[in-house]
């Protein structure tokens, strides 16, 4: 006897379970269980039993679905499966020879025959099929795979316009709920300015030092509700293709040589080196200058949220015929290969969020995930390409992230408009 045979198990009659169990543990085989189809899928391909002794009406697959699966698998393709059935038609039982398995047990299963049959499977024993009968069978059952194969399509249609409708719904309203905070904000954001200039403020913040503080509080938390609400709206627009992009006549390395002054003040505070040369940058390109240096103010940002204080990023740019390849490099805490794509995606986020700090512009400063995706929609608008490099996320080697730009020169002509779709 095969006393050190593996037997998986696949039942989701629980009292049977229990009964069969207990009779081939008794008989001295190793057995593991499952009461679903997919549990017993996985268990097969973690262990890779001796024999397979399955049920043939489970509640998310039949034993003849059971079978296909674990036959498609090239290391379980010779271990015998036993189907228990209860089916006394032969043609239902043809097919499930067509399956694949290797023989069937009846139900209620006579447990005082039930180790002699299993010590005959693992012989290699396969029970016979009349011929005759075989090759109808095997049509009847391929009919039967094709109907749940356009089902199982229809179903997912069905699901896939849904999931279309739903964020159709979530993009309007974020879009709308974005607008309506813009319209008093702008208001606010205005007088914060005020605040910023006016002499007899600055006047009364240099004599109270709470009044200094509240006031600077305020102003950062307005600008930087102003921030998100504009992401919000940017990121929504592009995602509906209704962003036009005017093509014109642009300095790329004036483009960022106003996006790095915009952070010189951070970057002089945080004593992190940038090194960066306009001249060796092109000053014939076509593109969209505004929506260029957003882009580029959110890859820098990144870059330096992602960097310890006194660390470098360096900026450098190559043109060849008529690309333009574009790098920023940091010594930060670099990035997972497993996110390296996903952070390009709309709200996503590398990393505990929980560690984040709630600036924009601090180390692991936080943000709602949406400056990357940002980028990558308004780069793949003017036919570009982004793609981040790393060799992985580690707080004390530091390995860094080079973020590459791909744009073409001349892509599109002056004064010409192009839609982008994220």
């Amino acid at each position: 006897m095969s006393n050190k045979a593996t037997i998986l198990y696949i039942e989701d009659d629980e009292a049977s379970r229990i009964l069969i169990q207990r009779v081939l543990k008794h008989a001295g085989y190793r057995v593991l269980i499952a009461s679903r189809a997919l549990e017993g899928i996985d268990l097969a391909h973690q262990h890779r039993p001796d024999l397979i002794l399955t049920d043939i009406n489970l509640p998310d697959l039949s034993g003849r679905e059971i079978s296909v699966r674990l036959r498609a698998d090239p290391r379980l393709a010779k271990v015998p499966i036993v189907a228990l059935t209860s089916l006394t038609h032969a043609f239902e039982r043809d097919k499930t020879f067509v399956a694949g398995v290797n023989g069937y047990l009846t139900k209620p299963v006579d447990v005082t025959t039930l180790t002699d049959k299993i010590e005959e499977y693992l012989r290699g024993h396969t029970d016979t099929v009349d011929s005759t009968t075989l090759e109808p069978a095997r049509r009847a059952y391929n009919q039967e795979l094709v109907e749940r194969l356009e089902a199982n399509v229809r179903e997912l249609e069905t699901n896939y316009d849904d999931l279309r409708r739903l964020d159709r719904i979530k993009d309007d309203f974020i879009q709308l709920t974005a607008h309506e905070l813009r319209t008093p904000l702008t208001t606010v954001y205005g007088y914060s300015r005020l605040v910023q200039t006016s002499e007899a403020i600055q006047r009364l913040m240099a004599s109270d030092i709470e009044v200094d503080a509240l006031l600077t509080g305020l102003v950062d938390s307005i600008e930087r509700l102003h921030i998100v609400v504009n992401e919000i709206i940017t990121i929504s627009r592009i995602a509906s293709g209704r962003v036009d992009l005017k093509l014109g006549p642009t300095n790329l390395g004036e483009v960022i040589k106003r996006v790095v002054d915009g952070y010189s003040a951070v970057i002089q505070q945080r004593k992190l080196e940038l090194a960066f040369a306009p001249k060796d940058w092109p000053n014939h390109f076509y593109a969209d200058m505004a929506l260029l240096e957003l882009a580029f103010s959110n890859i820098l940002g990144n870059a330096i949220k992602y960097t310890p204080d006194e660390g470098k990023i360096t900026l450098q740019a190559h043109s060849h015929n008529d690309t333009v390849l574009i790098s920023v490099q940091d010594t930060g805490i670099g990035i997972d290969p497993e996110d390296q794509e996903r952070i390009f995606d709309r709200f996503y986020t590398a990393g505990d969020t929980q560690l984040h700090s709630t600036s924009k512009t601090a180390f692991r400063g936080g943000g709602l995930g949406l400056g990357l995706a940002i980028c990558r929609g308004i780069i793949e608008a003017h036919s570009g390409k982004i793609w981040v490099e790393s060799e992985g996320c580690d707080e004390e080697k530091l390995p860094g992230s080079t973020f590459v730009i791909e744009l073409p020169l001349q892509a599109n002509k002056p004064g010409r408009t192009r839609q982008t779709f994220l």
